[in-house]
């Protein structure tokens, strides 16, 4: 069984390709997201509008509380569940998803093994901002493909990288699914992707983002929780905390996205087995082509 798997970097219109895909093969969508998992926080971790999630079933979204926390190996047993149960009915699984370790996770069945929990070196990590755990976490491993806005998950990479040298990939074990995968990518010229990012941020602050955070602020969410450690989460505190004007938001918003795109461009990009196609003109009557041609 093949299963296809949209990928490219944030903002490129992977979640729409998926849903004209589902449509048009009979399909359901899993969601290969490490924030969309959360629930009641819909804006900035870019959810499906219900007018699609009322035509098509997606899953791994909206179940996880946003004051606890999520892992790629959570993911990947909830994500191969899904998959097996879309196929016992007839249907057909197509994931989506931007998370470039869910992914990889998932389709090839990868995940960090054997390095335990320092204590010590957590409580040190703790102790730095989130740009000082940055420059180190890139100091040991120039491209470590972990969200570099998650603080859980740098210290996490600087733990094992530590403790077992980089890159991260060398360390991961495999257990494959028993599907293949059909990576299909997105792309554009960056100029296309980075004004696609600045409409998208102003977008999300005028549909509420700030708002929508305080409410989970105010519903017990702490700062730190991973949900608002995301990328336009993590800017909107420093908005309610007088750092930044709210006309300054969304453009360290789209700053913040630009460079989350290109290190997820990189990451697909040395991965031979994604077949790209630009997203202008319409790529959907070439990419079914590509699908049912594989199949």
């Amino acid at each position: 069984m093949q299963v296809p798997v949209v990928v490219g970097p944030t903002g490129i219109g992977k979640s729409q390709l998926a849903f004209r895909l589902a449509l048009a093969l009979g399909g359901e969508i899993v969601v290969a997201d490490s924030k969309q998992v959360y629930q009641r926080l819909d804006i900035a971790t870019n959810k499906p509008p219900p007018e699609q999630r009322d035509r098509v079933r997606y899953h791994m979204v909206d179940f996880v509380d946003p004051a606890g926390g999520f892992n790629a190996a959570q993911f990947v047993e909830g994500a191969r569940a899904a998959i097996a149960d879309i196929a016992t009915r007839g249907r057909t699984a197509i994931v989506e998803g931007g998370t470039m370790l869910y992914v990889d996770a998932l389709c090839d069945g990868f995940s960090l093994t054997g390095v335990p929990p320092n204590a010590e070196l957590r409580a040190q990590l703790e102790a730095l901002d989130p740009f000082a755990l940055r420059e180190r976490l890139l100091s040991l491993d120039a491209d470590p493909g972990v969200d570099l806005q998650n603080p859980v998950r740098m210290i996490r990479a600087i733990e094992v990288l530590q403790a077992a040298g980089p890159p991260l990939r060398r360390l991961r074990t495999r257990t494959p699914p028993p599907w293949e995968a059909l990576r299909i990518g997105l792309t554009a010229p960056l100029d296309v992707i980075d004004r696609r990012l600045d409409e998208r941020s102003r977008r999300q602050v005028e549909r509420g983002l700030v708002a929508e955070t305080r409410s989970a602020l105010e519903a017990g969410v702490p700062e730190s929780a991973p949900v608002l450690t995301g990328i336009g989460y993590a800017d909107t505190l420093v908005h309610i905390h007088g750092d930044l004007t709210l006309e300054e938001l969304p453009l360290a918003m789209a700053r913040s996205n630009r460079r989350y795109a290109r290190r997820q461009l990189r990451w697909w990009r040395r991965d031979p087995r994604v077949r790209w196609f630009e997203i202008e003109p319409d790529p959907l009557p070439a990419i079914l082509n590509y699908v049912k041609g594989a199949a």
